[in-house]
């Protein structure tokens, strides 16, 4: 589980559908070591902080163990690292088997497992194809993004060292599913509701859903059965 690639960019101006978009999705791949800071890597920024940045979505990763299926499915015979606007390419670190909550010595830097990565527009104007956000999210290979707990530098072959792993075995998998393909399980909505790092929005989601359900949230006694080991 090492550092294939790091990849940055400064936002830049493009023109998408008649309009100007500002997007910092054309990320590139750098030899130096870099500093992963609390809200980003240095030479890196986010355009639109409303919705990407944060100290929640700090470091985008994504595994390059999805770089040929991607290469089959479009149909392309090479695909640059950053292609997905990653920070991180990272040799194996899927989705399905990473956790929300996973915290993890990477260089001089330790970071934990926030979020997926929620397909937008700025994806399409990336892969020039408006239809790509919807094949991105069918496939259910999305990467994560990371929250820096302890800034440090990172740089190729840098390996991932996993140094704490929640207790609820949720996957990055596993949200994406409940997120989008399995919205009434509410049972398995409470069961994400116990992992303390999974970052604010996608817990506001849950607990909407709950509440229009009218499930109440759970008790301590249902906490400590439902969020064990074995949840």
């Amino acid at each position: 589980m090492s550092i294939r690639s790091v990849n940055v960019s400064l936002p830049k101006v493009v023109e998408y559908r008649g309009k100007t978009v500002e997007t910092g999705i054309f990320k590139d791949p750098i030899a130096d070591r870099v500093m992963m800071r609390e809200l980003n890597l240095d030479g890196d920024r986010q355009a639109d902080l409303r919705v990407h940045g944060g100290p929640d979505k700090a470091v985008y990763v994504y595994s390059f163990d999805n770089y040929e299926y991607w290469k089959h499915e479009l149909a392309r015979t090479a695909l640059p690292y950053g292609q997905f606007g990653e920070n991180l390419t990272v040799e194996g670190l899927t989705d399905e088997v990473v956790r929300i909550g996973d915290i993890f010595k990477v260089g001089d830097a330790t970071v934990q497992v926030t979020q997926p990565r929620v397909p937008c527009y700025k994806l399409a104007i990336r892969m020039e194809d408006p239809l790509f956000p919807k094949l991105f999210l069918a496939s259910r290979r999305m990467g994560f993004y990371l929250r820096v707990l302890e800034e440090g530098e990172v740089g190729v072959g840098d390996e991932f060292e996993l140094v704490e792993r929640d207790l609820v075995p949720l996957t990055v998998s596993d949200v994406v599913e409940l997120a989008y393909f399995d919205r009434d399980n509410l049972d398995r909505a409470e069961v994400a509701l116990c992992v303390d790092a999974l970052a604010s929005p996608w817990r506001q989601e849950f607990e909407e859903r709950l509440r229009r359900a009218g499930r109440s949230m759970l008790t301590e006694a249902e906490v400590d059965d439902r969020c064990g080991p074995s949840a």
